[in-house]
């Protein structure tokens, strides 16, 4: 058979991903499989594919397969969310390059125009992620908005709305001027800011004294109505019953005392605007204040704010502070740090608001949330999470689901005028919500349904039942059989937005959690440190990566490098180091396909002990890989396999049973070695999709046509994956030993100078309880350029000797050996040996170690004790044997 010189895995990718779809290897129907679930975090329509994204889907990726070819039926369903804040933005963006403006357009001809936008853009980044690997049951993917999902959403609305958890009321919201819409506490990134603490005079009323008031926004002084002091501040106790006069705004305001007011702040006397701050409207409450909106929706000032109308926020502070130090009211200005709320959305900074908005309660439905993961039914992988799941959860507040917006799920909300007063009746839809208008209060006119669209979280939170149908058809065959899921893969950054609510909506909606375990990714980060973004332009491209590395590069590189929880410090060598790995299966097919195999040659002792070691060694780390998928330490089960493919299998097995050149190798031996090549393929698939394929092809015997054909239409993904037996550690330590004989005498070649192709007799000293198993001198033999291994129970003159562990080697010495430099050598040894010993003699002369420490921690430093001490004597020995 004729392999490639090269491995190319652009050809390999497109050929085996079409494969797959094809033979719709990656499409999932109840059966009477265990099921193994996992949907996709969904992506917004808006994006395309980032470091983060990669990461993501890469572990769900592995996770699948690796379930698939455990005999589990595995579904991975993907989706995009609608995103409205992002998609709005696009779409507008879209028609004033078309030279049409949002507030021409009427609602529905709006919404044309944003689902051609989301038809034609909306689907790059699910393609984006076939480049990857990604095994996805491409046959449900399914979108936040399609007819299930909207309709789903719009039922648990009215639901939740007739169970008296969602509420309207005029509340202090945040308020994105930018998207013109508000959002809601968790979509507030607070960042820190350097900018000034105003100290502004505020006259008594008709008297000629004033106090002085700090503040970081001096735009939003046409909106005071008081200003507040604490009662027990002897500063202002003379202001009690008094009022004070608004600079630059001549409002009279009262003087309120209250232990709200931090007195080391500023001056200790605190500016009041109910309007425009979340602490000042609860004191504007408290103390029947009047409330003074003086921003329009994009943060310009309103009428309320006189001359400055018109102004951008931002500008009018400056005007306002100019023209209040020129009025002779600004006692000073000081450079201030603080925390300034921005918008995760559109990073504009967010502007408290009094808005009149939908909101959910969550106190009761947010307990069973966290009692779920306090007592282990859902498992955060890493667990540290749980402290910052359960900290939110504990001082959660009500949540602003409606948005400004009309890209979305439309409020199912209908408003009427009934003798004067509004009425409100939520319902599935028009038709319903007349009918409950007609019956409840009589009224048969028409109907005016709420403007605003739900917070996209609120389509979100209902992803896992959703998706199977589960909330239109809580009874149906698919949601019983798939859900719960059993891993969600996820960053730590929306634990609030997504992972929480999803489970309060699995409890509410199904009585049982979404998923059994979370694990949380780390964020992608460059050399410096610093978050991956476009914005920093410190991003590559994930496709132009693929494409110089190949996808198996690009996921094992990612992978390596990926611990549960912790940040991927990304650098674009780890992916060379995937390829490199690629290139190196690759040659190790192509060492093995070249072989001359005989039917006529029986399988030696040397090839036989080295198919058992292999064997053995694979048992091993499929143990420790079992252990850590376990663990979730997807990093390490990775590494662990590379490490025996790489190390075990292709620098020492291959090796091992190699055939001299031009010799051909026995059959037993070779159809023994492909089948290990095969199950090492097998398992590697869920890390290195794409190669394992071709590689484990290239493997099949295709010595018939018809086995040929069965063999093409099969695939790795359908094999099963190995799985740990017993093994015997004995013979793991025997042919380590051998092992590390075999590297002694190639670093003794090396830094002697001897040619390799110089045969060298090996004298081993016995007596110890340590000797060599002689089952593996002939692999010594063949490795080391060994003719002939000796047992002795004495040193032996005239040779230079190394250690294994305390075991001595000798080869005779070659005249070209350097007397001198060997025996300087040995003496370094010598002197790093004593200095060893003596650190642990002076461990174990500390009485209170050997008295305090556990018992097995002390034996093992005397056992360093006795090897020090065994060593020193043989390097003394060797020593005076130069001499």
């Amino acid at each position: 058979m004729e392999i490639a010189s090269k491995y190319n895995p652009r050809a390999v990718e497109e050929k085996w991903y079409s494969f797959w779809l094809e033979k719709k290897l990656f499409h999932s129907e109840p059966d009477r499989r265990k099921p193994y679930t996992v949907v996709i975090p969904p992506p917004n329509v808006t994006g395309v594919l980032h470091m983060g994204h990669m990461l993501n889907n890469t572990i769900q990726d592995v996770l699948v397969r690796r379930a698939r070819m455990m005999g589990k039926n595995a579904c991975w369903v993907p989706g995009t969310d609608h995103a409205s804040i992002s998609t709005e933005a696009k779409v507008v963006k879209m028609l004033a390059e078309r030279g049409i403006n949002k507030r021409d357009l009427s609602r529905d001809e709006y919404m044309k125009y944003a689902w051609e936008w989301k038809e034609k853009y909306g689907g790059i980044i699910l393609k984006q992620l076939r480049k990857l690997g990604a095994s996805c049951d491409w046959d449900r993917t399914a979108f936040t908005m399609d007819d299930i999902r909207y309709e789903s959403v719009i039922q648990v609305f009215v639901d939740l709305y007739n169970k008296g958890l969602i509420y309207r009321g005029a509340r202090m919201v945040n308020w994105d001027p930018q998207a013109l819409t508000a959002v809601s506490d968790e979509e507030v990134i607070y960042k820190e800011s350097h900018g000034k603490l105003f100290y502004l005079r505020y006259f008594v009323e008709g008297e000629d004294k004033y106090i002085v008031v700090a503040t970081t926004r001096p735009e939003t002084i046409m909106g005071d109505t008081a200003v507040c002091v604490h009662p027990e501040d002897e500063r202002y106790q003379w202001l009690k019953g008094k009022n004070v006069i608004v600079p630059g705004v001549g409002r009279v305001v009262p003087i309120i005392m209250d232990e709200y007011v931090d007195r080391e702040f500023g001056t200790g006397a605190l500016k009041i605007t109910p309007a425009h701050d979340i602490n000042d409207y609860n004191l504007g409450m408290k103390y029947n204040l009047n409330s003074i909106d003086i921003f329009n929706d994009n943060g310009t000032l309103n009428d309320n704010g006189g001359k400055y109308a018109g102004m951008d926020r931002f500008a009018c502070r400056k005007a306002i502070m100019k023209d209040l130090e020129e009025s002779g009211l600004v006692e000073k200005i000081e450079d201030y740090v603080n925390k300034v709320g921005h918008s995760e959305r559109t990073d504009a900074v967010i502007e408290p608001k009094l808005s009149t908005q939908w909101f959910m309660k969550m106190s009761d439905i947010a307990k069973k949330a966290l009692e779920v993961v306090e007592d282990g039914t859902i498992k955060f992988h890493p667990e540290k999470f749980k402290n910052t799941y359960r900290h939110w959860l504990e001082n959660i507040k009500d949540w602003c689901i409606s948005r400004q917006l009309w890209w979305g799920h439309r409020i199912p909300a209908w408003y009427f005028d009934v003798n004067g007063k509004m009425e409100i009746v939520v319902a599935l839809n028009e038709e319903e919500a007349k009918k409950i208008a007609a019956d409840k209060y009589g009224y048969t006119g028409e109907l005016r349904q709420d403007e605003d669209v739900l917070d996209t979280w609120f389509s979100s939170w209902l992803w896992p039942i959703s998706l199977f149908d589960g909330i239109r058809n809580p009874d149906n065959e698919e949601i019983k059989y798939y859900y719960p899921t059993d891993d969600l893969i996820t960053a730590p950054d929306i634990i609030f937005f997504w992972v929480a609510r999803m489970i309060m909506a699995g409890e509410e909606y199904r009585g049982e959690v979404p998923f059994k375990n979370v694990y949380f990714t780390g964020i992608v980060r460059d050399k410096l440190g610093r978050k991956m973004s476009k914005s920093l332009g410190n991003s590559p491209d994930p496709i132009e990566l693929i494409e110089k590395y190949g996808a198996d590069g690009v996921r094992m590189g990612m992978l390596l490098t990926a611990p549960a929880g912790n940040d991927l410090p990304f650098d674009e060598s780890i992916c060379e180091q995937g390829r490199n790995f690629a290139n190196k299966i690759w040659n190790a097919l192509r060492l093995v396909k070249g072989w001359a195999v005989s039917d006529e040659l029986q399988q030696s002792p040397e090839n036989e002990v080295s198919v058992q070691w292999m064997e053995q060694r694979m048992a091993c780390v499929l143990e420790q890989i079992e252990k850590d998928f376990e663990q979730y330490r997807l990093s390490e089960a990775l590494m662990n396999t590379y490490k025996l493919i790489w190390d075990d299998f292709c620098s020492w097995y291959l090796e091992m049973v190699k055939p001299a050149y031009g010799t051909p190798i026995d059959r037993e031996t070779y159809l023994s070695t492909i089948a290990i090549f095969e199950r090492l393929m097998c398992m590697l698939h869920p890390f290195m999709p794409f190669i394992t394929e071709e590689i484990w092809h290239l493997l099949q015997d295709t010595d018939s046509e018809a086995k040929a054909e069965l063999i093409a239409q099969s695939s790795i993904m359908i094999q099963h994956m190995p799985v740990s037996v017993f093994f015997d550690q004995r013979m793991l330590d025997d042919c380590a030993m051998a092992q590390d004989v075999v590297t002694g005498i190639r670093n003794l070649r090396n830094s002697r100078g001897l040619s390799p192709k110089e045969a060298l007799e090996l004298f081993v000293v016995c007596g110890d309880g340590k000797q060599m198993n002689s089952r593996f001198d002939g692999i010594i033999k063949k490795l080391a350029n060994v003719s002939k291994i000796n047992y002795v129970n004495e040193k032996v003159e005239g040779t230079i000797s190394f250690m294994i562990g305390t075991t001595e080697c000798f080869v005779p010495m070659s005249q070209n050996v350097d007397v001198e430099a060997e025996r300087k050598k040995l003496e370094e040894e010598l002197k790093y040996a004593e200095g060893f010993l003596a650190s642990v003699m002076k461990k174990l002369g500390n009485e209170k170690f050997v008295n305090g420490a556990p018992e097995k921690v002390v034996a093992v430093e005397r056992q360093k004790k006795a090897d020090a001490e065994q060593k020193i004597a043989a390097l003394k020995a060797q020593i005076a044997n130069l001499k």
